[in-house]
């Protein structure tokens, strides 16, 4: 707290927030990324092929229940959507799965 702040202002945060929150909408017809229903997630969270890759193995090792597994979708379609991706990536699903408590290094 005494050092010098480092990192983004509050209102940069904010203004990305609310420009994903409009790209969700749109994209999902009203709908955000939290409310999509299991068929629609797959359709928009497919992930792309390294990203399918981690998901496919990290989920089997971790042994991610069909819930847990479209948890992991959607944090990371909106990790996605936050950096303006068409698709999630593998640096997307690594971070959902650490969002969500589950390190995927070593997948073990």
């Amino acid at each position: 707290m005494i050092a010098s702040r480092s990192g983004e202002a509050s209102a940069d945060i904010a203004a990305r927030v609310t420009a994903t929150r409009k790209i969700q909408l749109q994209r999902n017809q009203g709908c955000l990324n939290a409310r999509l229903d299991g068929d629609r997630l797959h359709e928009l969270a497919r992930p792309d092929a390294a990203g399918r890759a981690l998901l496919e193995t990290a989920a089997h090792k971790k042994g991610l229940s069909a819930r847990g597994f479209n948890r992991i979708l959607r944090v990371a379609r909106t990790l996605a959507d936050l950096d303006g991706a068409a698709q999630p990536g593998k640096s997307h699903v690594a971070s959902a799965f650490l969002w969500r408590g589950m390190p995927v290094i070593g997948t073990g």
